[in-house]
Formats: C-alpha cells, sequence, structure tokens
C-alpha cells in the first residue's frame, strides 16, 4: 500500500522523490497533506478537551464536503462550502501516520530480530541496559503470572505481577519522551549531511520526521488523561539531554548499529504495550477498560468517536511494530547509497507486525514493486490519487 495518512483506507501518495538509481516518480506523486495551507486556517485550540486539530486539515476530511480541492494538483482548495466549514473540522496533524482497521492491530506480533552481527549484538546490549534503568526509574515490575493462580487484583499489584493505571501511565510516559528522539536527531543528522554535500536524501529525512512526530503523538495521547508532576517532568529533562547527546554521537559514529538499536527499542516498546493489552483485556487494569478514548486520539487515529482505551493502545502498538520494522530494514541497507524503500508506500500492517524487518534484496524488490504499481497506476486527467482504487 502506498505510505498514506489512513494506509487501510485513504490511500494518499506521495511527493516524489529524484532516486539513486531510477528516475524520478510520475509528477500525479504528490504529499497531499497540505490540502488546507497552515496559513489559511482558522486559530484551533491545542488543548484535548476543545476536540481540535492543531497543525492542519487531514486529508480524509475532503470526503466529508467541507474542502473542495484544488481541480489542477489537489494540494489547495479554491473555495469551502461556507464561511464556517473549517471550523467543524476536527483537523489532523501535518505528517503523514497510519489509520488502522480492527483486523491491522491485531496482527501485531511479539518478534525479536536475530542479532547476527557485532553490531548487532552492541546494538541489543544497549537497550537491555537502558530498559534496566527505565524499570527503575518508571517503576515497572510486570512478573508472569504463575499458571492456574487465582489471586486477587490486589495481590497481583502487590507481589509485581501486575500494576495499576498509575504506574503504567508513569511507564508509557516515560517511554515515549525517550522513543521520538532518536527519529527527529537521524533526521537532523541526514538533513545537515543533504545541505553539506547538497544533493539529495533519497527519501529517508521524511520517514525518520514521521516516525519522530508519531512518538509524540504518543505522548500528547497519554498526556491528555494525566499530567505528570514536577519531579517527573525534571527526570524527563535529564535523561532527553542524556539520551539525545549519546544517540547523536551514535548515528555519527554508525547509523546502521543506531538504527538497529533503534529497532531493538521498538520490540520493547511492543512487547510493554502488548502485556498492557493483555491486562485491560484480562481486567487487569479496571481503571481503563471502561475509560474513553481522548479526544486527540480519535482524531489522530481516526477512531470512533465512542472509541475506548484499549483501541488506543492496539492503535500506540501497531505504531511501534511500525517503528521495529522500518528501523530494522533500514539497518540492513547502505546508509550512504541506499534509498529509503519506504519513501513512496510502506508493506501493510499484517507484514509489518509478523516480520522484523526487510533485508537488503527484499527491499530492492520492494522499491521495484513500487515503481511497477507506479507506472501502472497514474490515473486518469483529472482524477484525484484520492479516489484511485489500484493505490
Amino acid at each position: 500500500m502506498l505510505r498514506a495518512a489512513t494506509l487501510s483506507s485513504s490511500r494518499v501518495a506521495r511527493r516524489p522523490l529524484i532516486l539513486t538509481y531510477a528516475a524520478a516518480a510520475p509528477r500525479y506523486q504528490q504529499r497531499s497533506f497540505s490540502i488546507v495551507p497552515r496559513w489559511s486556517a482558522p486559530a484551533l485550540k491545542a488543548d484535548d478537551a476543545a476536540g481540535k486539530g492543531s497543525e492542519g486539515v487531514h486529508p480524509k476530511d475532503e470526503k466529508t464536503g467541507n474542502i473542495v480541492a484544488h481541480p489542477k494538483d489537489n494540494l489547495m482548495p479554491t473555495k469551502t462550502d461556507n464561511s464556517d466549514a473549517l471550523s467543524n473540522i476536527t483537523g489532523d496533524w501535518v505528517l503523514f501516520h497510519p489509520v488502522y482497521t480492527a483486523e491491522e492491530v491485531n496482527a501485531v506480533k511479539v518478534l525479536q530480530r536475530e542479532r547476527k552481527t557485532i553490531g548487532d549484538k552492541i546494538a541489543a546490549g544497549c537497550v537491555r541496559v537502558l530498559r534496566f534503568g527505565f524499570d527503575i526509574l518508571s517503576r515497572y515490575k510486570h512478573r508472569e503470572i504463575p499458571a492456574g493462580s487465582n489471586m486477587s487484583l490486589q495481590e497481583l499489584r502487590a507481589k509485581g505481577y501486575s500494576m495499576d493505571d498509575s504506574r503504567w501511565l508513569m511507564r508509557v510516559l516515560f517511554l515515549e519522551t525517550v522513543a521520538g528522539v532518536p527519529g527527529m536527531v537521524a533526521a537532523t543528522l541526514r538533513h545537515l549531511r543533504s545541505l553539506r554535500l547538497m544533493r539529495r536524501d533519497a527519501g529517508w529525512i521524511h520517514t525518520l520526521l514521521e516516525e519522530s512526530e508519531n512518538e509524540r503523538m504518543h505522548l500528547m495521547t497519554f498526556m491528555a488523561i494525566k499530567q505528570p508532576k514536577p519531579w517527573f517532568r525534571a527526570l524527563v529533562l535529564g535523561a532527553q539531554g542524556v539520551f539525545y547527546n549519546a544517540f547523536f554521537l551514535a548515528y555519527l559514529t554508525s547509523p546502521k548499529t543506531a538504527h538497529r538499536f533503534v529497532g531493538c527499542l521498538e520490540e520493547e516498546a511492543v512487547y510493554t504495550y502488548t502485556l498492557l493489552i493483555e491486562d485491560i483485556k484480562a481486567g487487569r487494569l479496571p481503571e481503563w477498560e471502561n475509560m474513553p478514548a481522548p479526544q486527540i486520539a480519535i482524531d489522530y487515529w481516526r477512531l470512533p468517536k465512542d472509541a475506548m482505551m484499549l483501541e488506543v493502545i492496539q492503535a500506540i502498538r501497531a505504531d511501534e511494530a511500525t517503528h521495529r520494522f522500518v528501523n530494522h530494514s533500514l539497518a540492513n541497507l547502505n546508509q550512504k547509497e541506499d534509498v529509503n524503500p519506504f519513501a513512496l508506500r510502506e508493506p501493510d500492517m499484517v507484514t509489518k507486525g509478523s516480520k522484523p524487518g526487510l533485508e537488503r534484496s527484499e527491499a530492492a524488490d520492494f522499491i521495484k514493486e513500487t515503481r511497477e504499481i507506479i507506472d501502472e497506476g497514474v490515473p486518469e486527467p483529472g482524477q484525484s490519487p484520492l479516489e484511485k482504487p489500484s493505490l
């Protein structure tokens, strides 16, 4: 499926990239997130209670009839149905992100890629050390429940077999403040490298920025549930300062190992969210069992208006599985020469949820398949890529 804001429904294509070993994609492949330019949108409140997205309009809103797209390139609106149309749109965030079906979120599996090289083992070892520190700082303790146990919920929590909502929130908040760092660091360094060498980046920067913002939106979602205390914010400030600089130096030294590190880190994130989902389904987290999804999550993942917290956690886990797949795949590539295979599209969620990543030869085949889809799927004049079913 082509990379899109709604991977499972609206197929929104990307801006073409000049690839290092292929011709540029056709002109119709344009980023369509800017259906409404930021400078023309009304000032929207950023707080969750307002239920408004603060950074633009989702391409899916075009189909509601509130926005009339430009007839030439589907990027800019020429008019709105009425002067108040935009005020009724919940909006969304600028960069692309997936919107999942129930089948897709349930396709995610807990995986661990085989550690084949010295770099792989170093990356995995660093993740183990980092997780050990996280577990202490976030007071995380979630042991496997003995088979046949009939302990009460209070006993399970007292003996470290389960956690209450406060400890879970502390865990995921701390996790997401760190998880949003690598994508931004890597994108920054590749951006500077592109400027320094005065040549294109072959599609890596946008994918890394999308990952970083996606992790940030996870944090914003959990922040809508509870605001951390000052001591926790101070802890995050210190951890971020250390981790940002450490990852910066690591990426300068070995981008391949740095991406492998992120892939291993996302393996742990998928495992953590899987345990959280199991706790909710098993009734071990009654505080979240019937909790409505925050409005910011409903807007971001296009969830039903009556969505519950369980659906939010499932979407977040699917995001983490995507990051796991993407970073393990990027770690298998030549960091200086290879094209980002996910610049124009990504595999379906079933693939990303059940496979650690693409090997270099598989990435080459995936790019070839993408070009064939583009070449065969050029829409008729005046037809929007949003409505092209084959994409």
